[in-house]
């Protein structure tokens, strides 16, 4: 049996650190006088003094760096803890949020799913609506150092491929880690003030371009209100748009951008692929929204890039209800939340370069069909593809879909309609946040569910967000047993 004692002094850090930033929306909340103080000063108490005793537990015990057993345990264990405690505030707070719910918030928060079980945001407490931004932004740098410095260690979904030997973690997770951290953090939170500014200038009210920024940045999806950003002139929706594309390419992309070297985020594959699927994507919804509903051109070129931008991100947000546009709109948008955004990035779903490694690894198929004597090999971006990376994406496209069938199965069986269940799952597991039909869709929550399915779901965003299989391993004996 391995040393949990280095994942535990870590978690226990975190959590303190989460305990420590809930003095942001206690301030807010003391500032409008609307909320009761007391919820965030006794969340914050517990999770402090709870993350630091944890630490003191295991911090004689703390090696230099992690065992893989370790790194797999810390990465599930993150995103498993965190929501116990950051779902704190909801459940002290707000009467009517059981702790299903609290969790289910939380958990949507940090894995920047942006499902919600709240309504009447217009008239919630500052410190609430604050603190929900905050998961998701928290959240959305959290993945990024965790795509960048862990799952590609772990070997995980074809995640190796972006292994360098610059953030080679193995053996150096904590050190390496806070390295990428510190690198990346300055252009995230640099996206963000612009966000802020941008928002502003588009007439939000200050307080809400703050909420806005956090959760456009992080690609979340969270908002102040509950008409989403159909609350605010249609500027936003551009000044949103802009926002989440650029959160959802690769962030040591943009951080040789910002550096003076902007050439490798121009011939970046994957980031030339996803510009052009998204593009396509736009232009067809585009032509089909203005002939099937007659709006003005201007109207639907904003509603249909803001929203298919707002979904193939990842991040949620929704300006109108585009399950009005028929059912040739439901499906392309069930379909491209199915792709994501960049790798290294905080967009969700199955990200754009699996989707080039497969369409490679089926042309290299059929050539060798053509020309059964010849060697064909897949390649991404002009280089040959290792077999043990277009393994790993094959299991995780494997596994993502026997998940998507598995969850929305058990929903199913829990009395939800099918079009409930199954776009229930598939937002969960891409971390999208709305669903489809007249429960989870658009115009919707997640509030009406069986408490049963709010944690199926939760589980769901959970092993999305991590992409499925540092998650299951830990569910192999062989992992336990070495």
């Amino acid at each position: 049996m391995f040393d949990l004692r280095p994942v535990g002094y870590v978690i226990g850090l975190l959590v303190t650190l989460l305990g420590v930033s809930m003095v942001i929306p206690l301030l807010a909340d003391l500032v409008e006088g609307k909320g009761p103080v007391s919820t965030f000063g006794y969340a914050s108490l517990i999770s402090t003094f709870t993350g630091s005793m944890v630490m003191l537990a295991c911090k004689e015990e703390r090696a230099p760096g992690l065992s893989l057993q370790q790194t797999f345990m810390l990465t599930t264990g993150t995103w498993l803890i965190l929501p116990l405690f950051g779902g704190l505030p909801f459940w002290i707070g707000a009467p009517e949020a059981s702790f299903t719910d609290s969790f289910f918030e939380a958990m949507s928060g940090l894995t920047t799913t942006g499902a919600t079980v709240f309504s009447g945001l217009d008239d919630m407490p500052a410190g609430t609506l604050l603190w929900r931004a905050l998961l998701q932004w928290f959240g959305g740098i959290g993945i990024i150092v965790v795509a960048i410095a862990f799952l590609p260690t772990l070997k995980v979904g074809g995640m190796q491929l972006f292994r360098s030997e610059a953030f080679d973690t193995f053996g150096k997770i904590l050190p390496r880690a806070a390295e990428i951290a510190a690198s990346i953090s300055w252009v995230y939170l640099g996206i963000t003030l612009a966000c802020i500014l941008c928002f502003t200038w588009a007439g939000m009210p200050g307080f809400d371009a703050l909420v806005h920024a956090l959760t456009t940045v992080s690609t979340g999806g969270f908002s102040s209100h509950d008409a989403s950003l159909g609350f605010y002139p249609g500027r936003v929706e551009y000044v949103a748009t802009i926002f989440m594309f650029l959160a959802s390419l690769p962030f040591v992309r943009l951080v040789q951008a910002v550096a003076g070297n902007p050439k490798p985020l121009l011939w970046d594959s994957q980031v030339r692929t996803y510009f052009m699927v998204l593009g396509s994507v736009v232009l067809v919804m585009t032509a089909y929204v203005t002939l099937m509903t007659e709006r003005e051109p201007e109207h639907a070129i904003r509603e249909v890039l803001f929203n298919v931008t707002s979904i193939m991100t990842g991040t949620g947000f929704a300006s109108v209800d585009y399950q009005l546009w028929g059912p040739f709109a439901m499906a392309v948008f069930f379909l491209v939340g199915l792709i994501g955004g960049c790798a290294g990035s905080t967009a969700c779903s199955v990200k754009i370069f699996r989707y080039e490694l497969l369409f490679a690894a089926l042309r290299s198929q059929i050539q060798r069909i053509h020309n059964p004597s010849g060697v064909f090999t897949p390649r991404y971006d002009g280089r040959p593809v290792p077999d043990d990376v277009m393994n790993s994406v094959m299991a995780f496209f494997v596994m993502f879909l026997l998940s998507l069938a598995g969850v929305s199965v058990v929903l199913s069986l829990m009395g939800l309609a099918p079009i409930t269940a199954i776009s229930g799952a598939a937002t969960a597991l891409a971390n999208i946040g709305p669903g489809l039909g007249p429960e989870i869709g658009p115009a919707g929550n997640f509030a009406g569910l069986p408490d049963g399915a709010k944690w199926v779901l939760s589980f769901a965003m959970l092993i999305g967000r991590l992409e499925l299989m540092s998650v299951f391993v830990l569910f192999t004996v062989a992992f336990w047993r070495h």
